[in-house]
């Protein structure tokens, strides 16, 4: 979801209103799917999908932190292109990541907390 926000300072000053335009990103990134996972058909399909986008946001992250790189991969991925602005421009980013403690799910919630770093 892709809010636009529009603030403004309370009381007018000298008659010229300043107004902020700032933009709010909220993305579910969904998990990713292992292929060991028994899904077939369109589940599999659209879980290649999730892993690719996931698999490109963390390159351009990587890209952009390295400061050497000469291309970021922003057109590799719908997610990463509609992220672009946000991710090279003087925005703030927060990630929020969910796991759990059941010993079941070690591996994903690994994985999940080292996408994040």
């Amino acid at each position: 979801m892709q809010n636009t926000i529009e603030s403004s300072p309370r009381e007018e000053k000298n008659g010229d209103e300043d107004v902020t335009l700032s933009q709010l990103n909220l993305i579910d990134l969904a998990g990713s799917e292992s292929s060991k996972a028994k899904t077939t058909g369109l589940r599999r399909k659209e879980g290649s999908y999730i892993n690719r986008s996931l698999l490109t946001l963390g390159t351009v992250i990587s890209k952009l932190t390295d400061g050497k790189a000469t291309h970021i991969p922003y057109r590799d991925s719908k997610l990463t292109r509609l992220l672009q602005s946000s991710l090279s421009g003087r925005g703030r980013i927060s990630l929020i990541c969910t796991v759990t403690p059941a010993s079941s799910n070690s591996k994903e919630t690994h994985n999940t907390l080292k996408f994040a770093h």
